[in-house]
Protein backbone atom coordinates (compact mmCIF):
# COMPACT_ATOMS: atom_id res chain seq x y z
CA UNK A 1 0.00 0.00 0.00
CA UNK A 2 1.73 3.26 -1.44
CA UNK A 3 0.91 6.81 0.87
CA UNK A 4 0.98 10.03 -0.29
CA UNK A 5 3.94 12.40 0.41
CA UNK A 6 4.29 13.41 4.39
CA UNK A 7 1.92 10.41 4.92
CA UNK A 8 3.86 7.68 6.46
CA UNK A 9 2.39 4.14 7.35
CA UNK A 10 3.08 4.26 10.64
CA UNK A 11 1.42 7.36 11.55
CA UNK A 12 -2.15 6.67 9.10
CA UNK A 13 -2.38 2.62 10.39
CA UNK A 14 -1.37 3.85 14.29
CA UNK A 15 -3.88 6.78 14.36
CA UNK A 16 -6.16 3.55 12.99
CA UNK A 17 -5.36 1.52 15.65
CA UNK A 18 -6.11 4.19 18.40
CA UNK A 19 -9.67 4.62 16.97
CA UNK A 20 -8.69 8.39 15.53
CA UNK A 21 -11.21 9.58 13.33
CA UNK A 22 -8.16 10.87 10.62
CA UNK A 23 -8.65 9.44 7.13
CA UNK A 24 -6.61 6.36 5.92
CA UNK A 25 -5.90 7.95 2.04
CA UNK A 26 -5.86 5.09 -0.39
CA UNK A 27 -2.81 4.58 -2.97
CA UNK A 28 -2.68 6.33 -5.99
CA UNK A 29 -4.99 9.54 -5.81
CA UNK A 30 -5.42 12.44 -4.32
CA UNK A 31 -6.21 13.59 -0.96
CA UNK A 32 -9.84 14.59 0.04
CA UNK A 33 -8.89 18.36 -0.59
CA UNK A 34 -7.75 17.45 -3.91
CA UNK A 35 -4.38 17.76 -3.94
CA UNK A 36 -1.60 15.64 -5.98
CA UNK A 37 0.60 14.94 -8.01
CA UNK A 38 -0.66 16.68 -11.50
CA UNK A 39 -3.83 17.66 -11.82
CA UNK A 40 -6.32 16.52 -9.01
CA UNK A 41 -9.29 15.27 -10.41
CA UNK A 42 -13.11 16.07 -9.05
CA UNK A 43 -13.84 14.58 -5.50
CA UNK A 44 -17.43 13.35 -4.20
CA UNK A 45 -17.96 12.30 -0.63
CA UNK A 46 -20.10 9.62 0.81
CA UNK A 47 -21.72 9.37 4.62
CA UNK A 48 -22.96 5.86 5.76
CA UNK A 49 -24.56 5.86 9.13
CA UNK A 50 -24.43 2.63 10.78
CA UNK A 51 -26.81 1.02 14.02
CA UNK A 52 -26.77 -2.19 15.37
CA UNK A 53 -27.94 -4.31 18.35
CA UNK A 54 -30.48 -1.80 19.31
CA UNK A 55 -32.70 -4.81 20.91
CA UNK A 56 -36.26 -3.13 21.32
CA UNK A 57 -35.23 0.03 22.76
CA UNK A 58 -37.03 2.85 20.95
CA UNK A 59 -37.67 5.65 24.14
CA UNK A 60 -34.29 5.95 26.11
CA UNK A 61 -36.58 3.97 28.95
CA UNK A 62 -35.40 1.37 31.34
CA UNK A 63 -38.94 -1.01 32.04
CA UNK A 64 -37.37 -2.66 34.77
CA UNK A 65 -36.87 0.19 36.81
CA UNK A 66 -39.12 2.25 35.44
CA UNK A 67 -37.17 5.10 34.62
CA UNK A 68 -35.43 6.84 32.03
CA UNK A 69 -32.75 4.73 31.17
CA UNK A 70 -29.46 5.62 32.93
CA UNK A 71 -25.88 3.96 33.64
CA UNK A 72 -22.63 4.44 35.09
CA UNK A 73 -21.20 6.28 31.99
CA UNK A 74 -24.73 8.21 31.47
CA UNK A 75 -25.26 6.54 28.15
CA UNK A 76 -29.00 6.87 26.39
CA UNK A 77 -30.34 4.70 24.48
CA UNK A 78 -33.49 3.66 21.17
CA UNK A 79 -34.13 4.42 17.85
CA UNK A 80 -35.63 8.22 18.84
CA UNK A 81 -32.04 8.70 20.07
CA UNK A 82 -30.53 7.45 17.04
CA UNK A 83 -32.66 9.00 14.57
CA UNK A 84 -32.04 12.81 16.49
CA UNK A 85 -28.25 11.77 15.11
CA UNK A 86 -29.48 10.77 11.98
CA UNK A 87 -31.30 13.73 11.25
CA UNK A 88 -29.27 16.09 12.35
CA UNK A 89 -25.92 14.71 10.14
CA UNK A 90 -28.98 14.31 7.04
CA UNK A 91 -29.42 18.27 7.32
CA UNK A 92 -25.92 18.91 7.54
CA UNK A 93 -25.32 16.72 4.37
CA UNK A 94 -28.10 18.27 2.49
CA UNK A 95 -27.92 17.61 -1.20
CA UNK A 96 -24.85 15.03 -0.25
CA UNK A 97 -25.51 11.33 -0.41
CA UNK A 98 -26.19 9.98 3.51
CA UNK A 99 -26.94 5.93 3.75
CA UNK A 100 -28.37 4.62 6.93
CA UNK A 101 -27.91 0.63 7.61
CA UNK A 102 -28.24 -1.71 10.62
CA UNK A 103 -26.25 -4.50 11.34
CA UNK A 104 -29.04 -6.95 13.54
CA UNK A 105 -30.55 -7.98 16.94
CA UNK A 106 -33.68 -5.36 16.49
CA UNK A 107 -37.03 -7.16 18.10
CA UNK A 108 -35.86 -8.73 21.07
CA UNK A 109 -34.46 -7.30 24.36
CA UNK A 110 -36.89 -4.96 26.06
CA UNK A 111 -40.04 -5.61 27.32
CA UNK A 112 -41.46 -3.68 24.53
CA UNK A 113 -40.62 -5.73 22.17
CA UNK A 114 -41.48 -9.41 24.08
CA UNK A 115 -45.08 -7.99 24.60
CA UNK A 116 -45.65 -7.49 20.76
CA UNK A 117 -44.12 -10.96 20.38
CA UNK A 118 -45.96 -12.90 23.25
CA UNK A 119 -48.65 -11.21 24.98
CA UNK A 120 -50.45 -9.03 21.97
CA UNK A 121 -48.13 -10.94 19.12
CA UNK A 122 -48.39 -9.38 16.10
CA UNK A 123 -49.12 -12.04 13.93
CA UNK A 124 -52.40 -12.67 16.00
CA UNK A 125 -53.39 -8.79 16.00
CA UNK A 126 -52.19 -7.86 12.66
CA UNK A 127 -50.66 -4.83 13.99
CA UNK A 128 -47.29 -2.99 13.03
CA UNK A 129 -44.17 -4.00 15.47
CA UNK A 130 -42.91 -0.96 17.35
CA UNK A 131 -39.81 -1.59 16.33
CA UNK A 132 -40.79 -1.43 12.83
CA UNK A 133 -42.63 1.84 13.48
CA UNK A 134 -39.80 3.34 14.94
CA UNK A 135 -36.82 2.76 11.98
CA UNK A 136 -39.91 3.26 9.20
CA UNK A 137 -39.52 7.35 10.68
CA UNK A 138 -36.10 7.10 10.53
CA UNK A 139 -35.83 5.23 6.73
CA UNK A 140 -32.89 2.92 6.97
CA UNK A 141 -31.73 2.03 3.29
CA UNK A 142 -31.29 -1.73 4.82
CA UNK A 143 -31.14 -3.50 7.40
CA UNK A 144 -29.61 -6.88 8.19
CA UNK A 145 -31.20 -10.19 10.32
CA UNK A 146 -29.62 -10.76 14.00
CA UNK A 147 -29.69 -14.24 15.43
CA UNK A 148 -32.51 -12.96 17.86
CA UNK A 149 -34.48 -11.76 14.85
CA UNK A 150 -35.43 -15.78 14.93
CA UNK A 151 -36.31 -15.72 18.86
CA UNK A 152 -40.35 -15.77 17.97
CA UNK A 153 -40.18 -17.86 15.12
CA UNK A 154 -40.35 -17.68 10.96
CA UNK A 155 -43.68 -16.64 11.38
CA UNK A 156 -43.29 -13.42 13.09
CA UNK A 157 -39.81 -12.42 11.20
CA UNK A 158 -41.36 -12.86 8.45
CA UNK A 159 -44.38 -10.25 8.91
CA UNK A 160 -42.12 -7.81 10.58
CA UNK A 161 -40.25 -7.63 6.99
CA UNK A 162 -42.88 -7.07 5.51
CA UNK A 163 -43.78 -4.30 8.02
CA UNK A 164 -40.69 -2.76 6.76
CA UNK A 165 -40.20 -0.02 4.58
CA UNK A 166 -36.59 -1.47 3.29
CA UNK A 167 -34.93 -4.66 2.59
CA UNK A 168 -34.37 -6.92 5.17
CA UNK A 169 -30.76 -8.66 4.04
CA UNK A 170 -29.22 -12.31 5.30
CA UNK A 171 -27.23 -13.69 2.22
CA UNK A 172 -26.05 -16.98 4.61
CA UNK A 173 -28.95 -18.29 5.64
CA UNK A 174 -30.57 -20.50 2.88
CA UNK A 175 -33.67 -23.21 2.62
CA UNK A 176 -32.57 -26.02 3.90
CA UNK A 177 -34.47 -27.86 1.19
CA UNK A 178 -34.13 -26.18 -2.04
CA UNK A 179 -30.41 -23.96 -1.02
CA UNK A 180 -31.62 -20.81 -2.41
CA UNK A 181 -31.18 -17.90 0.21
CA UNK A 182 -34.05 -18.05 2.63
CA UNK A 183 -34.26 -14.08 2.74
CA UNK A 184 -32.94 -10.77 0.40
CA UNK A 185 -29.09 -11.28 0.08
CA UNK A 186 -28.28 -7.60 -0.86
CA UNK A 187 -29.07 -4.75 -2.52
CA UNK A 188 -27.77 -2.12 -5.00
CA UNK A 189 -28.25 1.26 -4.12
CA UNK A 190 -28.46 4.29 -7.25
CA UNK A 191 -27.29 7.03 -5.02
CA UNK A 192 -26.81 10.93 -6.19
CA UNK A 193 -23.73 12.41 -4.86
CA UNK A 194 -24.94 15.61 -6.03
CA UNK A 195 -25.96 17.88 -8.95
CA UNK A 196 -24.61 16.88 -12.14
CA UNK A 197 -22.48 13.92 -10.40
CA UNK A 198 -22.40 10.73 -11.88
CA UNK A 199 -24.44 8.12 -10.36
CA UNK A 200 -22.71 6.01 -7.90
CA UNK A 201 -23.78 1.99 -7.60
CA UNK A 202 -23.30 1.33 -3.05
CA UNK A 203 -23.90 -2.57 -2.90
CA UNK A 204 -25.10 -3.54 0.09
CA UNK A 205 -24.88 -7.32 1.60
CA UNK A 206 -26.07 -8.31 4.59
CA UNK A 207 -24.66 -11.46 6.96
CA UNK A 208 -26.35 -12.87 9.60
CA UNK A 209 -25.03 -15.12 12.95
CA UNK A 210 -24.72 -18.77 12.23
CA UNK A 211 -25.24 -19.46 15.78
CA UNK A 212 -29.18 -18.93 14.72
CA UNK A 213 -28.57 -23.15 14.04
CA UNK A 214 -28.00 -23.73 17.88
CA UNK A 215 -29.53 -20.93 19.50
CA UNK A 216 -32.89 -21.25 17.60
CA UNK A 217 -32.97 -24.52 16.71
CA UNK A 218 -36.15 -25.28 17.39
CA UNK A 219 -37.32 -22.24 15.36
CA UNK A 220 -34.75 -23.36 12.78
CA UNK A 221 -33.95 -26.72 12.17
CA UNK A 222 -34.98 -28.47 9.10
CA UNK A 223 -35.92 -25.19 7.14
CA UNK A 224 -32.98 -22.69 7.50
CA UNK A 225 -29.51 -23.26 7.24
CA UNK A 226 -26.77 -20.78 7.73
CA UNK A 227 -23.72 -20.80 5.85
CA UNK A 228 -20.11 -19.73 6.61
CA UNK A 229 -20.01 -15.92 6.45
CA UNK A 230 -16.55 -15.88 5.13
CA UNK A 231 -17.13 -18.37 2.27
CA UNK A 232 -21.11 -16.74 1.25
CA UNK A 233 -19.01 -12.93 1.48
CA UNK A 234 -16.66 -14.63 -1.19
CA UNK A 235 -19.65 -15.94 -3.06
CA UNK A 236 -21.70 -12.94 -3.40
CA UNK A 237 -18.90 -9.98 -3.22
CA UNK A 238 -17.87 -11.26 -6.73
CA UNK A 239 -21.76 -11.38 -7.90
CA UNK A 240 -22.34 -8.16 -6.48
CA UNK A 241 -19.47 -6.40 -8.76
CA UNK A 242 -20.51 -8.11 -12.02
CA UNK A 243 -24.03 -6.68 -11.77
CA UNK A 244 -22.64 -2.90 -11.20
CA UNK A 245 -21.79 -2.35 -7.88
CA UNK A 246 -19.05 0.58 -7.84
CA UNK A 247 -18.30 -0.22 -3.92
CA UNK A 248 -19.53 -2.84 -1.81
CA UNK A 249 -20.54 -2.47 2.00
CA UNK A 250 -21.27 -5.43 4.33
CA UNK A 251 -23.89 -5.15 7.33
CA UNK A 252 -22.77 -8.21 9.59
CA UNK A 253 -24.26 -9.35 12.47
CA UNK A 254 -21.08 -11.11 13.86
CA UNK A 255 -18.33 -9.07 15.88
CA UNK A 256 -14.42 -9.26 14.72
CA UNK A 257 -12.73 -11.45 17.26
CA UNK A 258 -12.64 -14.38 15.71
CA UNK A 259 -13.65 -16.38 18.39
CA UNK A 260 -17.11 -18.05 18.84
CA UNK A 261 -19.29 -18.82 22.17
CA UNK A 262 -19.54 -22.37 20.85
CA UNK A 263 -18.18 -24.98 19.29
CA UNK A 264 -17.22 -25.99 15.73
CA UNK A 265 -20.31 -27.33 14.62
CA UNK A 266 -21.57 -24.41 13.11
CA UNK A 267 -19.10 -21.50 11.15
CA UNK A 268 -17.51 -19.04 13.10
CA UNK A 269 -19.50 -16.77 15.01
CA UNK A 270 -17.17 -13.40 14.84
CA UNK A 271 -15.74 -13.79 11.98
CA UNK A 272 -16.14 -9.82 10.44
CA UNK A 273 -11.90 -8.89 10.64
CA UNK A 274 -11.45 -12.13 8.71
CA UNK A 275 -14.33 -11.29 5.79
CA UNK A 276 -12.24 -8.05 5.38
CA UNK A 277 -9.43 -10.08 5.58
CA UNK A 278 -10.09 -12.86 3.52
CA UNK A 279 -12.40 -11.43 0.77
CA UNK A 280 -11.56 -9.28 -2.12
CA UNK A 281 -13.70 -6.22 -3.18
CA UNK A 282 -14.71 -4.95 0.11
CA UNK A 283 -14.79 -1.31 1.02
CA UNK A 284 -15.96 -1.46 4.26
CA UNK A 285 -17.77 -3.66 6.98
CA UNK A 286 -20.23 -2.79 9.65
CA UNK A 287 -20.59 -4.99 12.11
CA UNK A 288 -22.82 -6.07 15.30
CA UNK A 289 -23.22 -9.04 17.61
CA UNK A 290 -20.44 -8.29 20.09
CA UNK A 291 -21.64 -5.00 22.09
CA UNK A 292 -18.93 -3.29 21.53
CA UNK A 293 -17.72 0.38 20.78
CA UNK A 294 -15.42 0.18 18.00
CA UNK A 295 -15.22 3.39 16.53
CA UNK A 296 -12.64 2.58 13.45
CA UNK A 297 -10.73 -0.15 12.96
CA UNK A 298 -8.55 -1.18 9.37
CA UNK A 299 -7.79 -4.39 8.13
CA UNK A 300 -5.60 -5.27 5.43
CA UNK A 301 -6.72 -7.86 2.83
CA UNK A 302 -4.21 -10.25 2.27
CA UNK A 303 -4.97 -10.55 -1.60
CA UNK A 304 -5.06 -7.09 -2.55
CA UNK A 305 -3.26 -5.14 0.26
CA UNK A 306 -5.96 -3.14 0.65
CA UNK A 307 -7.07 -1.47 3.66
CA UNK A 308 -11.15 -2.40 4.46
CA UNK A 309 -12.85 0.09 7.17
CA UNK A 310 -14.80 -1.70 10.41
CA UNK A 311 -16.82 0.15 12.95
CA UNK A 312 -19.07 -1.21 15.36
CA UNK A 313 -21.76 1.29 17.22
CA UNK A 314 -21.98 -0.65 20.78
CA UNK A 315 -25.36 -1.57 21.68
CA UNK A 316 -29.14 -0.52 22.31
CA UNK A 317 -28.65 2.68 20.16
CA UNK A 318 -26.14 4.15 22.44
CA UNK A 319 -24.01 5.22 19.97
CA UNK A 320 -23.96 6.15 15.83
CA UNK A 321 -21.41 5.27 13.44
CA UNK A 322 -20.68 7.70 10.77
CA UNK A 323 -18.49 6.51 8.04
CA UNK A 324 -17.46 8.85 5.83
CA UNK A 325 -15.70 8.14 1.92
CA UNK A 326 -13.80 10.50 -0.47
CA UNK A 327 -14.45 8.84 -4.11
CA UNK A 328 -13.03 10.23 -7.50
CA UNK A 329 -14.21 8.96 -11.02
CA UNK A 330 -11.69 8.07 -13.29
CA UNK A 331 -12.11 6.09 -16.56
CA UNK A 332 -15.78 5.26 -16.09
CA UNK A 333 -15.71 4.19 -12.77
CA UNK A 334 -15.55 4.98 -8.85
CA UNK A 335 -12.62 4.78 -6.57
CA UNK A 336 -12.13 5.47 -2.68
CA UNK A 337 -9.06 7.65 -2.02
CA UNK A 338 -9.84 8.05 1.60
CA UNK A 339 -11.88 6.68 4.32
CA UNK A 340 -12.91 7.14 8.32
CA UNK A 341 -14.99 6.24 10.79
CA UNK A 342 -16.12 7.55 14.32
CA UNK A 343 -18.57 6.84 16.80
CA UNK A 344 -21.10 8.73 18.14
CA UNK A 345 -22.71 9.25 21.62
CA UNK A 346 -26.31 9.65 21.16
CA UNK A 347 -26.68 11.37 24.81
CA UNK A 348 -25.48 14.51 22.86
CA UNK A 349 -28.79 14.89 21.41
CA UNK A 350 -33.08 14.79 22.51
CA UNK A 351 -35.11 12.01 21.30
CA UNK A 352 -36.51 12.60 18.05
CA UNK A 353 -40.77 13.70 18.61
CA UNK A 354 -41.40 11.76 15.31
CA UNK A 355 -40.44 8.27 16.63
CA UNK A 356 -41.79 9.25 19.85
CA UNK A 357 -45.31 9.39 18.41
CA UNK A 358 -45.28 6.90 16.34
CA UNK A 359 -44.77 4.20 19.18
CA UNK A 360 -46.38 6.31 22.04
CA UNK A 361 -49.33 4.33 22.35
CA UNK A 362 -47.49 0.62 22.56
CA UNK A 363 -45.04 2.04 24.74
CA UNK A 364 -47.43 2.65 27.24
CA UNK A 365 -49.13 -0.27 27.03
CA UNK A 366 -45.94 -1.93 27.99
CA UNK A 367 -45.35 0.11 30.72
CA UNK A 368 -48.38 -0.73 32.00
CA UNK A 369 -48.57 -4.32 31.68
CA UNK A 370 -44.62 -4.41 33.58
CA UNK A 371 -46.46 -2.73 36.44
CA UNK A 372 -49.11 -5.45 37.26
CA UNK A 373 -48.20 -6.58 40.80
CA UNK A 374 -47.91 -10.42 40.50
CA UNK A 375 -47.11 -11.38 44.55
CA UNK A 376 -46.13 -10.17 47.41
CA UNK A 377 -42.62 -10.70 48.83
CA UNK A 378 -41.63 -11.28 52.28
CA UNK A 379 -38.21 -10.30 52.11
CA UNK A 380 -35.93 -8.74 49.78
CA UNK A 381 -34.51 -11.04 47.38
CA UNK A 382 -31.31 -9.83 45.27
CA UNK A 383 -29.02 -11.15 42.93
CA UNK A 384 -26.05 -9.06 43.43
CA UNK A 385 -23.90 -11.91 45.25
CA UNK A 386 -25.00 -14.61 43.13
CA UNK A 387 -22.10 -15.32 41.01
CA UNK A 388 -20.26 -15.94 44.16
CA UNK A 389 -23.11 -16.77 46.96
CA UNK A 390 -26.23 -19.25 46.99
CA UNK A 391 -28.47 -17.00 46.54
CA UNK A 392 -32.11 -17.22 47.58
CA UNK A 393 -33.14 -15.91 44.44
CA UNK A 394 -31.83 -18.07 42.03
CA UNK A 395 -33.20 -20.76 44.03
CA UNK A 396 -36.53 -18.94 43.11
CA UNK A 397 -35.67 -20.02 39.31
CA UNK A 398 -34.60 -23.38 40.06
CA UNK A 399 -37.90 -24.26 42.20
CA UNK A 400 -40.05 -23.22 39.48
CA UNK A 401 -37.93 -24.99 36.79
CA UNK A 402 -37.88 -28.39 38.88
CA UNK A 403 -41.95 -28.19 39.68
CA UNK A 404 -42.49 -27.71 36.19
CA UNK A 405 -40.16 -30.78 34.99
CA UNK A 406 -41.39 -33.09 38.06
CA UNK A 407 -44.86 -32.42 37.32
CA UNK A 408 -44.32 -32.73 33.56
CA UNK A 409 -42.54 -35.60 33.57
CA UNK A 410 -44.92 -37.49 36.35
CA UNK A 411 -45.99 -40.67 35.22
CA UNK A 412 -43.13 -41.01 32.48
CA UNK A 413 -40.12 -43.64 32.56
CA UNK A 414 -38.38 -40.65 33.91
CA UNK A 415 -40.96 -39.96 36.72
CA UNK A 416 -38.42 -42.09 39.15
CA UNK A 417 -34.85 -39.85 37.99
CA UNK A 418 -34.15 -36.90 40.69
CA UNK A 419 -34.40 -33.80 39.31
CA UNK A 420 -32.33 -31.27 39.45
CA UNK A 421 -32.09 -27.58 37.98
CA UNK A 422 -29.87 -24.80 36.34
CA UNK A 423 -29.57 -21.36 36.96
CA UNK A 424 -27.48 -18.30 36.43
CA UNK A 425 -27.21 -14.99 37.61
CA UNK A 426 -28.45 -13.35 34.10
CA UNK A 427 -28.56 -9.42 36.00
CA UNK A 428 -26.90 -8.64 39.14
CA UNK A 429 -28.89 -5.80 39.55
CA UNK A 430 -32.26 -7.51 39.70
CA UNK A 431 -34.25 -7.47 43.25
CA UNK A 432 -37.50 -8.61 44.00
CA UNK A 433 -38.43 -5.76 46.64
CA UNK A 434 -40.38 -6.36 50.17
CA UNK A 435 -43.82 -6.13 49.16
CA UNK A 436 -45.45 -6.16 46.21
CA UNK A 437 -43.35 -7.43 43.37
CA UNK A 438 -44.28 -6.56 39.35
CA UNK A 439 -43.54 -8.15 36.02
CA UNK A 440 -40.43 -5.46 35.59
CA UNK A 441 -39.10 -7.00 38.77
CA UNK A 442 -39.46 -10.99 37.39
CA UNK A 443 -38.22 -10.01 34.28
CA UNK A 444 -35.36 -7.72 35.43
CA UNK A 445 -34.39 -11.11 36.76
CA UNK A 446 -35.01 -13.33 34.09
CA UNK A 447 -33.93 -10.87 31.18
CA UNK A 448 -34.38 -13.35 28.20
CA UNK A 449 -37.03 -15.16 26.21
CA UNK A 450 -35.59 -18.21 27.18
CA UNK A 451 -37.37 -21.64 27.08
CA UNK A 452 -37.54 -24.67 29.81
CA UNK A 453 -35.87 -27.75 28.20
CA UNK A 454 -34.85 -30.94 30.48
CA UNK A 455 -31.81 -34.07 29.37
CA UNK A 456 -30.71 -36.57 31.23
CA UNK A 457 -27.43 -36.44 32.77
CA UNK A 458 -24.87 -38.82 35.06
CA UNK A 459 -23.04 -37.85 37.72
CA UNK A 460 -19.80 -37.61 35.45
CA UNK A 461 -21.29 -35.26 33.52
CA UNK A 462 -22.95 -32.86 36.29
CA UNK A 463 -19.41 -32.57 37.67
CA UNK A 464 -17.86 -31.80 34.13
CA UNK A 465 -20.50 -28.90 33.81
CA UNK A 466 -19.96 -27.19 37.48
CA UNK A 467 -15.86 -27.72 36.33
CA UNK A 468 -16.08 -25.58 33.33
CA UNK A 469 -18.65 -23.16 34.87
CA UNK A 470 -16.67 -23.33 38.01
CA UNK A 471 -13.49 -22.08 35.59
CA UNK A 472 -14.56 -18.65 35.33
CA UNK A 473 -13.39 -17.88 39.19
CA UNK A 474 -9.46 -16.77 40.02
CA UNK A 475 -7.81 -18.91 41.64
CA UNK A 476 -7.07 -17.42 45.74
CA UNK A 477 -4.69 -19.17 47.54
CA UNK A 478 -5.91 -20.03 51.04
CA UNK A 479 -4.67 -16.54 53.36
CA UNK A 480 -5.36 -14.30 50.39
CA UNK A 481 -7.94 -11.69 51.09
CA UNK A 482 -11.37 -12.82 49.25
CA UNK A 483 -12.74 -9.21 47.14
CA UNK A 484 -15.85 -10.06 45.60
CA UNK A 485 -15.43 -7.66 42.88
CA UNK A 486 -12.54 -9.31 41.51
CA UNK A 487 -13.05 -13.18 42.97
CA UNK A 488 -15.02 -14.27 39.54
CA UNK A 489 -13.90 -13.00 35.94
CA UNK A 490 -15.19 -9.85 35.07
CA UNK A 491 -14.51 -10.16 31.75
CA UNK A 492 -16.66 -12.89 31.80
CA UNK A 493 -21.03 -12.28 31.64
CA UNK A 494 -22.43 -13.03 34.85
CA UNK A 495 -24.92 -15.73 33.10
CA UNK A 496 -21.96 -18.21 32.84
CA UNK A 497 -21.81 -18.74 36.68
CA UNK A 498 -24.63 -21.86 36.56
CA UNK A 499 -25.36 -23.27 39.55
CA UNK A 500 -27.21 -26.40 40.24
CA UNK A 501 -30.21 -27.32 42.69
CA UNK A 502 -30.48 -30.82 43.60
CA UNK A 503 -27.27 -31.80 44.79
CA UNK A 504 -24.57 -30.39 47.42
CA UNK A 505 -21.29 -29.44 46.18
CA UNK A 506 -18.23 -27.31 46.97
CA UNK A 507 -16.13 -25.27 44.69
CA UNK A 508 -12.79 -25.26 45.67
CA UNK A 509 -11.12 -21.91 44.21
CA UNK A 510 -7.56 -22.47 45.81
CA UNK A 511 -7.38 -25.65 43.26
CA UNK A 512 -6.40 -26.41 39.86
CA UNK A 513 -9.20 -25.38 36.95
CA UNK A 514 -10.70 -28.96 36.38
CA UNK A 515 -10.56 -29.76 39.68
CA UNK A 516 -12.60 -27.20 41.81
CA UNK A 517 -16.02 -29.32 42.56
CA UNK A 518 -15.42 -31.41 45.17
CA UNK A 519 -18.04 -32.74 48.35
CA UNK A 520 -20.21 -33.55 44.93
CA UNK A 521 -23.08 -35.57 46.74
CA UNK A 522 -26.55 -35.55 48.09
CA UNK A 523 -28.19 -36.27 51.44
CA UNK A 524 -24.45 -36.59 52.69
CA UNK A 525 -23.59 -39.70 49.88
CA UNK A 526 -21.47 -39.30 47.67
CA UNK A 527 -23.07 -38.63 44.05
CA UNK A 528 -22.02 -42.16 41.67
CA UNK A 529 -20.54 -40.94 38.37
CA UNK A 530 -23.17 -43.41 36.49
CA UNK A 531 -26.11 -41.82 38.39
CA UNK A 532 -28.76 -40.53 36.15
CA UNK A 533 -30.49 -37.31 36.51
CA UNK A 534 -33.48 -35.77 35.03
CA UNK A 535 -31.86 -32.02 34.37
CA UNK A 536 -34.23 -28.64 34.00
CA UNK A 537 -31.89 -26.24 32.28
CA UNK A 538 -32.69 -23.55 29.80
CA UNK A 539 -32.93 -23.41 25.57
CA UNK A 540 -29.81 -21.42 24.67
CA UNK A 541 -27.59 -23.82 27.18
CA UNK A 542 -29.22 -27.11 26.23
CA UNK A 543 -28.46 -26.10 21.86
CA UNK A 544 -24.78 -25.15 23.09
CA UNK A 545 -24.75 -21.84 23.87
CA UNK A 546 -21.92 -20.91 26.25
CA UNK A 547 -20.21 -24.67 24.68
CA UNK A 548 -20.93 -26.54 28.56
CA UNK A 549 -20.31 -29.93 28.35
CA UNK A 550 -22.45 -32.72 28.20
CA UNK A 551 -25.27 -30.85 28.16
CA UNK A 552 -26.52 -30.89 23.76
CA UNK A 553 -28.66 -33.96 23.92
CA UNK A 554 -32.22 -35.21 23.07
CA UNK A 555 -34.90 -33.52 25.37
CA UNK A 556 -36.85 -35.45 27.88
CA UNK A 557 -38.93 -32.34 28.07
CA UNK A 558 -39.93 -29.50 25.66
CA UNK A 559 -42.83 -27.52 25.80
CA UNK A 560 -41.97 -24.51 24.31
CA UNK A 561 -42.51 -22.47 27.55
CA UNK A 562 -40.88 -19.35 28.45
CA UNK A 563 -39.35 -19.49 31.55
CA UNK A 564 -40.03 -15.88 32.15
CA UNK A 565 -43.76 -16.43 32.08
CA UNK A 566 -43.29 -19.84 33.89
CA UNK A 567 -41.81 -17.56 37.25
CA UNK A 568 -44.97 -14.84 36.99
CA UNK A 569 -47.35 -17.58 36.82
CA UNK A 570 -45.65 -19.33 39.49
CA UNK A 571 -45.96 -16.14 41.50
CA UNK A 572 -49.09 -15.04 40.49
CA UNK A 573 -50.43 -19.12 41.75
CA UNK A 574 -48.44 -18.69 45.20
CA UNK A 575 -49.41 -15.01 45.62
CA UNK A 576 -46.86 -14.53 47.69
CA UNK A 577 -42.73 -15.37 47.43
CA UNK A 578 -41.39 -16.73 50.67
CA UNK A 579 -37.60 -17.72 50.77
CA UNK A 580 -39.19 -20.63 53.30
CA UNK A 581 -40.51 -22.38 50.10
CA UNK A 582 -37.72 -22.47 48.08
CA UNK A 583 -34.57 -21.21 49.40
CA UNK A 584 -32.16 -24.86 49.80
CA UNK A 585 -28.34 -23.60 50.44
CA UNK A 586 -26.30 -26.25 48.57
CA UNK A 587 -23.08 -25.09 47.11
CA UNK A 588 -20.23 -22.61 48.21
CA UNK A 589 -16.87 -21.08 47.51
CA UNK A 590 -14.44 -22.70 49.87
CA UNK A 591 -10.55 -22.35 50.25
CA UNK A 592 -9.24 -25.79 51.00
CA UNK A 593 -12.85 -26.76 52.87
CA UNK A 594 -13.05 -23.42 54.30
CA UNK A 595 -15.35 -21.04 53.16
CA UNK A 596 -14.67 -17.96 51.29
CA UNK A 597 -17.55 -15.85 52.75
Amino acid sequence: MNFPAGVSRRSVLGAAAAGAAAPVLLSGAADAHGKGPGRAPKTYDLTVLGTSDTHGNVYNWDYYRDLEYDDSAHNDVGVAKLAALVNQIRAERRGKATLVLDAGDTIQGTPLATYYAKQEPITQTGTRHPMARAMNVLHYDAVTLGNHEFNYGLPLLNLWIRQLGFPALAANAVDAKTGKPAFTPYVIKKVSLGRHAPTLRVGILGLTNPGVAIWDKANVEGKLLFKDLVETAATWVPIMRARGADIVLISAHGGDSGVSSYGPEVPNENPSALIAEQVAGIDAILFGHAHNNVPQRFVTNVKTGKQVLLSEPSKWGQRLTRMDFTLVREHNSWRITAAKADSLNTNTVSEDPTVLAAVRSQHAKTVAYVNQVVAASTDELSAAESRYKDTPILDYINKVQTDTVTAALAGTSYAALPVLSIAAPFSRTAVFPKGDVKIKDVAGLYIYDNTLEAVVLTGAEVKAYLEYSAKYFVTLPVGATPDPETISDPAVPDYNYDVFSGVDYDIDISRPVGSRITSLSIGGVAVPADAQFVVAVNNYRRSGGGAFPGIVKEQVYNAQQEIRQLLIDWAQAKGSINPADFFVPNWRLVRAGVPVF
